[in-house]
Formats: structure tokens, sequence, C-alpha cells
């Protein structure tokens, strides 16, 4: 039977992480694979423990995109890949791409949809459905105009060439550049970082900054918000840490 790939999911203290598994092809995601990943998104988005999501692919490469042996079964507004990228874009907890090796079409496409994108040197990126003759999803095409703007969201769509690492941070595409081999340590790090902060304000932060980017701030959960920070108990910790010099232990879960 052909090997297909897989998606895999570990956790490991706070830390998920979701890895694209399908060497032979440079991780291109297969039907099978967009439509495993929504179901392990909601398997961490479950945990408790879990307090951040880190995406990657095995090996030196994040995802060369979809298997197009597949592709009829891969495009449309209803399709496999705009399910996964929809289910990681509202995953409730912050998600991170951590990017080696090519990160083209689907995979880029995934990248996109994560809150962060740290991006070893040796990465490529690449928007590659003109090459295809494919029309990328309005949600998607939207998800990538908010973050690197309507130039370089042209530019990307227009030419479907790759571009460098650092090119992908000079127009926002990545957030960080890092050796490859500080690439794995890097990242754990920052999601050290962000499970040691308040849970209450990255929560509020994250569902506060993607209905704005979307064009729907609601006063009403900005309110829930407020009313919830009062609640918690964390912000008289914050404060009585920041006091005594000492790392705040914040208890507010979702």
């Amino acid at each position: 039977m052909k090997d297909e790939g897989t998606v895999e999911l570990t956790v490991t203290g706070h830390t998920a992480t979701i890895t694209i598994s399908n060497p032979p092809r440079r991780n291109a995601l297969t039907p099978a694979m967009w439509r495993r990943l929504p179901e392990l998104l909601d398997t961490a988005a479950a945990d408790p423990e879990v307090r951040a999501l880190v995406l990657t692919g095995a090996g030196a490469t994040f995802s060369a995109g979809a298997d197009l042996t597949g592709v009829r079964e891969l495009v449309g507004d209803d399709s496999p890949p705009i399910r996964a990228e929809e289910r990681l874009a509202a995953f409730p907890k912050p998600t991170i791409a951590r990017v080696r090796g090519h990160c083209v079409g689907g995979g880029c496409q995934l990248a996109v949809a994560c809150d962060l994108r740290i991006a070893a040197v040796d990465a490529r990126f690449a928007v590659p459905p003109a090459r295809l003759g494919i029309v990328y999803p309005g949600p998607t095409t939207r998800r990538l105009l908010g973050l690197v703007g309507p130039s370089a969201a042209k530019w990307l769509l227009f030419t479907a060439d790759q571009i460098d690492a650092a090119r992908a941070a000079t127009i926002g595409l990545v957030d960080e550049v890092v050796p490859a081999e500080e690439l794995d340590a890097h990242v754990a790090r920052l999601v050290d970082t962000i499970a040691e902060r308040s849970q209450l304000s990255i929560a509020a932060a994250k569902e506060t900054i993607d209905l704005a980017v979307a064009g729907r701030p609601s006063p009403e959960r900005e309110a829930h918000w407020q009313a919830e920070m009062l609640r918690s108990g964390d912000v008289a910790e914050g404060a009585a840490a920041f006091l005594e010099r000492r790392r705040a232990n914040f208890s507010w879960r979702p």
C-alpha cells in the first residue's frame, strides 16, 4: 500500500506539536492529511495543559504544499485545505509555524493561518496558484493580505515565485529568522515565554486582534474580557509579582 504521509500530534508539557510528514514528497499534504488536521487541532484545543501549538514539518522541510495527485479534492470554497486552514486560524491558543526549507502553496497557507511564524535562514516561501490555474480562495487571500499588505500579496500571487527567509521577514510574512541549528531551541523558548504569561491576557489579545483584522470588532467581547479580568485573580497576582520581583503564578484558565 502506498504511504500517503501522516499528520501527527504530540503533547509535551504545555506544548502541542503537529508535524506534517510525507518525506518522499517533501511533506506535501494529501487529501487524507488535510482531513486529519482539524481532528488533531480539536484534540489539542481540548487539552487543558496545552498553552501553545507548534506546526512544523518532518525533517528539513515544512511542506511543499498540497499533493497535486489529488488536486480535484483540494480546490473549492469548502475543500479540505480551507477547512483545515480555518480550523487552524480559529485555534483558541497561540499558534506558531516553525519553518525550515520549503514552505510553499498549502504549506504557506497553513503558516499564514498561524499567529506567528519563525523561520530558519534556509526557509523558502511561495504562493503558487498562478502556476497551476488555481483561484486562491477569498478567505485565504484576505489572510495573506492582512499579513503582508496589498503590494506584497499581489507580487506573491502574480509571480508565484519563491522568496527567501530574509525577504519574507522584510515583507512581514515571517516574524523572526534564526540559524537553522537554533530554530528548535528558539521556538521552545518562545513557547516557554508564552506559557509563563497570563493566559487570560493572551486569550483576550488573540480574540480581539483576530476580530479586528477580520473587520468584526466586538464591543461585547471586549467588555467580556474586561469583566473576566476583574473577576480573575491574574491582575492582582501580576502586580504583586512585579512589586516582589518574582515570577507571576497566573491561575486563569479557559
